[in-house]
């Protein structure tokens, strides 16, 4: 009998309690049943396992919801993608939603409801595959940097060269008819030994875990390989023949070893952008605490603690200035090359570097709250999942072992029935078990995957998966969110015409004092231009707000407004229709002012074009994307924007809740669309996009719905997203291209006895390297 204890969010009372009781009873596999609302744990004995995914999905028809629970494991043992198929098989077997293995750094992710599974039985289904486990917990922070099986790997590499280049140049001297005691099988097979048994106990490890698991491994290919060549000539050396080929054996295992020192060394560096994002992290902070300043390890900053940062230190955690002004580099962690100036008030990010000023800010989020350990975090998560592309590989890297040892096989059966001899025949098999590879066809994704997200983070773009670097290649559509996106979001004045009396500062001092009694965002930009223009303000009274219209108030005793030309029509105040319009046209607002009597003077504020808008526009139009505008604003507004971008079709007035029905819409003319916004109001249309786009300067509820986010805030970025997902792609094709190539091209020439067994060694230990060093070159993107 099973039991689970599930917890269960969204239970109010006990009649919540009995509801999911009642629900879960009616299942014949449910021995009994007990939840607690006060706990929100519910605890259910089963008789059988059957139907056990079941469970989650009534007690969430109920109306209430189980968590999604994730566990991360350091797996060892692993030697190749196939390894990674079997552990994966293995754990799908248990009630879980999915399993994420990865052999490039060894490690493995589990999703499960919560309380289906635990994290002993995760581990003792790996450990059934034939491997080792342990799991990892978020504030261990492990990242696979195992310096110290590349050193192993290096010593086994050297060792093994001792022995194996007596014996491979033991080989010319039989071919050149000079006998020396290298000739001898005795001096072979003592040269042999340690190779074989000693540089090779990790294949013999790694195919018996294997073997074990019930599956079979890349290990045992080179096992079955080298051992026939090896045995073979220890009969040979028994019985006194000359047929040896211990160097065979010896050369094979030693280039393989060779293989992987190499592909190990490259593999580190596809997690590259991750080491260095960890390494931007402070080791220390000093604080001002009781009227002390002193000096902490990081781990001890709390939440509103004074830090203070001197110029070219780092910047211990989240915070904004409280006293100070400089310039600060954050280039590392939003990919922007100049340094930005910041002064009180201004936001500072962990991990980056004062330059010239000395700065205190006060903290606002520590530890795993910080915005590089969420950079870490996401980027870690891209590449716990796997891209759509991966599954025909996964899938052939599968069955693929199998199938080699049959051709291995039938290549030995059918080369020892036509030459009548053993010899050709145990040399064929062997050059087919050794020249097969599905290292490469398994490194061929992930691979590139994994450098393509991490060049992504290093220039600020973050990409949540695999399948949105995939998919934002086949983008043809881009929609914009106009303010804050395509503009600066914040509204300045343009230009100041006075048609009164008064001296412009007079009529500016009208203007301000009215603004800035009203709150309103336009009237905000009037008050901030009259502060730097040193303009000041004088008492308001009677100040009137009139919805929709405008604003009113009086100034030494006369009444004046503020207002657009509904107000003034009310008013029967005379203007110039063609002005009003002129500016219109230009995306700019008119605030009119005037009094009881005529017009006094006409401030134009418009939201500044971002300086990047323009040439993400064109960028994109070079690349044959076609863009809209998306934007609450008025017609005249959006489109005196859109034609100074050269956008192509813009939706204007459109309500925050209607946007994602704009872009259902797009999506129905069968195009891939991207939505890109930075707003609350733009959560439910980043979530309709087939990609979402988040500007990383907005808010954390469009990052959260967005599936990439640009955290510089620049929109040439979504660019170079498109771009570095285009090149990413372009990259595993190619990787997949000479894996299928060599594989397909390969095994039937060695079948065929034109392959030796070394060359067929030497070509598969340097086929998987060349699939890593061709996703390396994703690091130049730029």
């Amino acid at each position: 009998m099973k039991k689970l204890s599930i917890r269960v969010e969204g239970m109010t009372c006990e009649a919540c309690s009995a509801r999911i009781e009642k629900v879960l009873s009616k299942m014949e596999e449910v021995e009994s049943v007990n939840v607690n609302s006060v706990t929100g744990l519910a605890t259910v004995e089963l008789n059988s396992e059957e139907n056990i995914n079941e469970i989650p999905q009534k007690i969430e028809k109920a109306g209430y919801e189980v968590p999604m629970q994730t566990v991360k494991l350091d797996i060892t043992g692993m030697s190749c993608e196939a390894c990674a198929a079997r552990i994966t098989k293995l754990l799908n077997k248990l009630p879980i939603e999915e399993a994420v293995i990865n052999s490039i750094t060894n490690s493995g992710v589990v999703r499960f409801k919560n309380g289906l599974v635990t994290e002993e039985e995760i581990i003792k289904q790996v450990e059934k595959a034939g491997y080792g486990a342990t799991v990892v917990k978020d504030e261990d922070n492990v990242i696979n940097r195992d310096d110290k099986e590349l050193k192993g790997l290096k010593r086994d590499l050297i060792i093994s060269l001792i022995f194996t280049i007596p014996l491979f140049s033991a080989m010319f001297f039989h071919m050149a008819g000079m006998h020396i005691f290298l000739l001898n099988g005795w001096v072979q097979l003592a040269l042999a030994i340690p190779v074989q048994f000693y540089i090779g106990r990790r294949f013999y490890k790694g195919a018996f875990n294997s073997l074990r698991g019930g599956g079979a491994n890349m290990d045992v290919l080179i096992v079955m390989g080298t051992s026939a060549a090896f045995f073979f000539s220890l009969y040979h050396t028994i019985i006194g023949s000359s047929e040896l080929y211990y160097e065979s054996s010896a050369v094979i295992i030693t280039l393989i070893l060779l293989g992987k020192y190499f592909e190990k060394r490259a593999k580190t560096r596809t997690t590259d952008a991750i080491n260095k994002l960890m390494e931007l992290q402070a080791k220390t902070a000093v604080v001002e605490r009781d009227g002390e300043v002193i000096e902490i390890p990081i781990e001890e900053v709390v939440v509103g603690d004074i830090i203070d940062v001197r110029p070219g230190e780092k910047v211990a955690v989240d915070g904004k200035i409280i006293f100070g002004e400089t310039s600060i580099d954050e280039a590392m962690v939003t990919g922007e090359s100049i340094p930005r100036e910041k002064t009180v008030g201004d936001e500072v990010i962990g991990g980056t570097i004062n330059k010239n000023g000395f700065i205190k800010f006060e903290a606002t989020k520590v530890g795993k709250d910080t915005m590089l350990s969420q950079i870490v975090k996401l980027v870690e998560e891209a590449q716990e999942h796997k891209a759509p592309v991966q599954r025909l590989a996964d899938k052939i890297a599968g069955v693929f072992v199998p199938s080699v040892i049959v051709i291995a096989i039938l290549t030995f059966a059918i080369t020892w029935f036509v030459k009548k001899s053993i010899d050709p025949a145990i040399m064929h098999a062997v050059a087919v078990l050794v020249i097969a590879c599905p290292c490469s066809l398994g490194l061929a994704t992930p691979t590139a995957i994994m450098v393509g997200t991490g060049r992504g983070a290093n220039l600020g773009i973050l990409i949540k998966s695999g399948e949105y670097l995939e998919r934002a290649c086949k983008i043809d559509s881009v929609v914009f969110d106009k303010t804050g996106t395509l503009t600066e979001g914040k509204p300045v004045v343009k230009s100041v015409e006075n048609y009164s009396h008064m001296s412009e500062e007079e009529m500016l001092k009208i203007f301000s004092s009215l603004e800035n009694a009203s709150q309103h965002p336009l009237g905000e930009a009037v008050v901030n231009y009259c502060k730097e223009n040193k303009i000041e303000m004088v008492e308001v009274s009677n100040f009137d707000s009139l919805t929709g219209m405008g604003v009113s108030g009086r100034i030494d005793g006369v009444l004046y407004f503020i207002g657009n030309k509904k107000l003034m029509n009310e008013k029967n105040i005379p203007y110039s229709a063609e002005e009003i319009e002129r500016l219109q046209e230009k995306g700019e607002t008119p605030l009119m002012l005037f009094d009881e009597k005529s017009l006094l003077g006409i401030i134009s504020v418009a939201d500044e074009v971002k300086e990047s808008s323009k040439e993400a526009i064109d960028g994109l139009h070079e690349i044959g994307i076609e863009t809209y505008m998306i934007t609450g604003d008025s017609k005249r507004a959006a489109n005196a924007i859109a034609k100074s971008l050269h956008i192509e079709r813009v939706y204007a007035e459109v309500l925050p809740q209607d946007k994602s029905d704009k872009i259902k819409e797009i999506k129905k003319e069968d195009k891939v669309v991207a939505m890109v916004g930075d707003g609350i109001n733009d959560a439910p249309a980043l979530a309709q996009a087939d990609i979402g786009f988040a500007i990383g300067t907005g808010t954390d509820v469009a990052i959260e719905a967005s599936d990439i986010t640009i955290i510089n805030g620049d929109i040439n970025s979504v660019v170079k997203a498109i771009e570095l997902s285009k090149r990413t792609m372009r990259t595993i094709k190619q990787n997949l291209f000479w894996a299928f190539f060599y594989n397909v091209i390969g095994i039937p020439i060695a079948a065929l006895g034109f392959l030796n067994p070394m060359i067929a060694g030497a070509a598969m230990a340097f086929s998987s390297v060349s699939v890593v060093t061709n996703s390396l070159r994703l690091k130049s993107f730029k």
